[in-house]
């Protein structure tokens, strides 16, 4: 697909990047997250910010051409559908064997390179946390992948999504049903602002800066 044109920054990207919207029979917005609803569609950069700067300058209107209703929770419906759509895909990856759960396997998989990426609860402890970030620092020091985690669910989320209890730490593994996952932790991750520290820390790895090796 080619790129596609946001209405509020009016710069080209990838159409994973953004979001498309249609308007419905009722003259209403539509978020269309799988990009297959009938009709003319506009595009906004995939960040809640730019939503709601479409949202706030009726921009939606001015690029359909007509007045549209614009939902006045549509950053919070957009933030659920996706939430939806990421716990959806890490379900799947768990009935494919694609998933592994608990801090120790976690680091396990993350030093083996085997993992994609991490997923930690919002309530993980800060030296669970610690163990699994050094992993992931000394895995892509070594020449491993870029393993990146993701904070974006409760203990309850994962949990119900995992078929587990008091799931704290998991990582989606490298296989076919990992790479869909992925993909919608990145759009929800993107939505909610990104991770910063993340990005800071393979962007030292690949600086050569060597106090981001693993010296345990």
């Amino acid at each position: 697909m080619n790129d596609r044109t946001c209405i509020v920054t009016r710069n080209s990207a990838d159409p994973d990047e953004l979001i498309r919207f249609v308007v419905g029979p009722d003259g209403a917005i539509v978020p269309d997250l799988k990009r297959n609803l009938p009709g003319r569609g506009c595009w906004v950069t995939g960040e809640r910010l730019h939503i709601e700067k479409a949202a706030a300058k009726n921009l939606f209107s001015r690029a359909f051409r007509k007045e549209v209703a614009v939902p006045p929770d549509l950053g919070a419906m957009i933030d659920a559908l996706l939430a939806k759509s990421a716990l959806g895909a890490l379900g799947l990856a768990r009935k494919a064997g694609a998933v592994a759960l608990g801090a120790t396997k976690v680091e396990s998989v993350v030093r083996s390179g085997e993992a994609l990426l991490v997923l930690h609860a919002e309530e993980a402890s800060p030296d669970g946390l610690r163990k699994i970030t050094q992993a992931r620092r000394a895995t892509a020091y070594a020449g491993g992948p870029h393993i990146h985690a993701y904070k974006l669910f409760s203990e309850a989320d994962l949990s119900l999504a995992l078929g587990g209890t008091n799931v704290i730490h998991a990582a989606v593994l490298a296989q076919d049903a990992g790479k869909a996952v992925l993909k919608r932790m990145v759009a929800l991750d993107r939505y909610r602002g990104g991770s910063p520290d993340d990005r800071a820390m393979f962007a030292a790895i690949a600086d050569g800066d060597e106090a981001a090796e693993d010296m345990e």
